[in-house]
């Protein structure tokens, strides 16, 4: 199955869903950051929830970025995503190690701590957007509903998950959110109430060859997708934009660079792509400013 995500209306249009399936995409972000299981889980809800909040963006050059800073070890993880939706991330530890919890599963909660999920919004006319709260527990699919229903005062369910194989490569990866629109009726907030009570995880839907399609069946009943979008981790990193940030430190900056008389590499930590310039570009790049 391929990454994708689909969303719609459900429940006669009381409900808003986003779902999506995004093995590879967590799998490429594993390979890029040679990520730990329980960092490869935690990076990897994290840029499902960006895929999914970055489907929700109004406009096509919105960015949207999500930021977990936590007191566990893994320390801090940031997401950008646009309504593509593409995504990417960096995370400061990648290799903590952690023993699972009672039930098997990786310990995210412990491993991101308490602290703190700030969502920044950037649609590229005047201040971004920001909104802040508190880690609700760390499992990241908590915090994110937590977010939403503190910040945006949006009823919503966010379920999120990354099941990691016996080789570490990722064997599933996905996630929902689900949103009740303001004229939600009782029955309709009720019968969504026990559906979600009655979940055990995303990943169980995955492992049972379900789609993001059947997991939204299984739990709203009859759907109106209204659009299916292709996922993918994707760093919008080039020579050129590097290039141009190299111009925005100015030319004294420059001047010291060339000074040292030594190539100077500059390195992208959401792809881990070095950018080398030699000398003479730099000279090029000092002359033109």
């Amino acid at each position: 199955m391929k990454d994708i995500l689909i969303k719609g209306m459900a429940l006669g249009n009381e409900v808003r869903f986003l779902a999506a399936y995004t093995r590879q995409t967590v799998e490429d972000a594993r390979q890029i950051h040679n990520t730990s299981p329980v960092c490869s889980a935690a990076l990897g809800r994290l840029l499902t929830g960006g895929a999914l909040m970055g489907a929700m963006c109004k406009n096509d050059s919105d960015v949207l970025t999500l930021k977990v800073n936590g007191s566990g070890p893994i320390k801090s993880i940031t997401v950008t995503a646009d309504a593509s939706p593409n995504v990417k991330g960096i995370i400061y530890n990648n290799a903590v190690d952690l023993p699972l919890k009672a039930n098997g599963h990786l310990d995210v909660g412990s491993a991101v701590g308490k602290g703190t999920l700030t969502v920044i919004r950037d649609e590229g006319i005047g201040e971004p957007y920001v909104g802040q709260t508190s880690l609700a527990t760390g499992e990241i699919g908590e915090d994110l509903t937590y977010y939403f229903a503190e910040s945006e005062q949006i009823p919503t369910s966010v379920g999120l998950g990354v099941l990691v194989d016996r080789d570490l490569s990722i064997k599933h990866a996905g996630g929902f959110i689900i949103q009740l629109l303001p004229f939600a009726s009782e029955a309709t907030i009720t019968r969504l109430e026990k559906s979600l009570s009655e979940l055990s995880s995303v990943t169980d839907f995955f492992n049972k060859g379900m789609t993001p399609e059947d997991m939204m069946i299984s739990i709203l009943g009859d759907l109106n997708i209204e659009e299916t979008r292709d996922v993918q981790y994707k760093c919008n990193c080039s020579k050129d934009r590097v290039t141009k940030a190299l111009i925005s430190l100015g030319k004294k900056e420059i001047r010291s660079m060339l000074d040292d008389e030594k190539p100077v590499n500059l390195h992208c930590d959401f792809c881990n792509t070095d950018y080398e310039f030699s000398i003479p570009e730099l000279q090029e790049i000092y002359d033109n400013i």
